[in-house]
């Protein structure tokens, strides 16, 4: 049809409006996400642009010098570690950074796109798993490179990440926790479709089994990386007959509720349960005691990625790139070695 008018070479804006039969302004409304174009006119130039390796290269200086950012929610310290790190690499380059919260935790919304296309940034950042083929598409028309960082499940092959390792975070906490001697230690899981909340029960599997502990099902609780799922886990592990010595929070959200369904239940952390959280935001130390976590340098994969994108606008041809960057634990005062249980209040 007439996607296949257009010439392999790169084609120009004129031979795309004349294949797509319309005027140049209607693909140049198009081209920057503009509205006055019904939605089968759209796809039809959003084909011819794919299919001809249009590229706007050498438009540069009609961009402005943004950064974007996008989110599911901005609303927590682990949010503000990754504003942090995208802004400080940005204003080394001369760059500024505007955020976007938008979708789920696996995609933009659909209509994101479009606002993008509109503010025309010189690169994206992105908080989810991964993106839309057509989100994708349309990006590299613009010559708009992406990153994802932190994804919450498995990017696609061509979609560059920076990540951590989440499974070794999983395997180190619960190593912990064995070492101090507790042989019976809770789990609060994240998302089941998050693929870093899969990887860290992961890890705390594998330490058990390196050590012959059967898994207990009664000891794995799922979550959703929120505090509640602490405090209402935590209240469910505790109040159990044959309750943990330890429990293992998927972040530190999480373990600040089981520090509060300890106190609910008449516990003291550390005497009478350990806590390891995950992610080591700023107010891990400021609890109290304060919490042993294992720390997802999250600033460092902000920045990573910030770096990528801007090495991606340089040199778009250098393909896509997954790097997972260390955890390591930070042992504080909510993990010791377990006690003889006394009764709940």
């Amino acid at each position: 049809m007439s996607e296949q008018k257009v010439s392999s070479r790169r084609a120009t804006l004129a031979e795309i409006a004349l294949d797509a039969s319309v005027s140049m302004s209607t693909v140049s409304k198009v081209l920057n996400g503009r509205s006055g174009v019904s939605d089968p006119v759209r796809a039809r130039i959003e084909g011819l642009l794919h299919s001809s390796g249009y590229s706007r290269r050498g438009a540069e200086q009609s961009q402005a010098r943004l950064l974007e950012l996008v989110f599911q929610n901005i609303d927590s310290e682990w949010s503000l570690a990754i504003i942090r790190g995208v802004d400080r690499v940005a204003r080394e380059h001369g760059m500024s950074v505007v955020l976007t919260e938008s979708g789920d935790r696996h995609s933009p919304a659909a209509d994101w796109i479009e606002g993008v296309l509109k503010r025309r940034p010189l690169g994206v950042i992105l908080v989810f798993s991964d993106l839309s083929a057509d989100h994708k598409r349309r990006l590299r028309t613009r010559d708009i490179p992406f990153v994802v960082v932190d994804p919450a499940g498995d990017p696609a092959p061509d979609v560059p990440s920076i990540g951590s390792a989440n499974w070794a975070g999983g395997l180190m906490a619960t190593r912990h926790l064995l070492e101090l001697g507790h042989r019976r230690i809770g789990v609060i899981t994240g998302p089941e479709d998050m693929m870093c909340s899969r990887a860290r029960v992961s890890g705390y599997r594998a330490a058990l089994d390196e050590v012959g502990i059967p898994i207990d099902p009664a000891l794995v609780v799922p979550g959703t990386f929120h505090y509640s799922d602490g405090v209402e886990g935590g209240e469910r592990l505790l109040r159990a007959a044959d309750r943990p010595t330890a429990i293992f929070a998927g972040n530190d959200l999480q373990a600040f509720g089981v520090y509060e369904a300890a106190r609910n239940l008449g516990l003291s952390v550390p005497d009478d349960v350990s806590i390891v959280g995950y992610d080591d935001i700023p107010s891990a130390r400021w609890v109290g005691p304060a919490l042993t976590t294992v720390r997802q340098p999250l600033a460092e994969m902000a920045e990573q990625a910030t770096r990528l994108v801007l090495a991606l606008r340089d040199d778009p041809g250098r393909g896509a790139a997954r790097l997972d960057l260390a955890t390591s634990l930070v042992v504080r005062g909510s993990t010791a070695p377990p006690a003889a249980q006394k009764p709940l209040r």
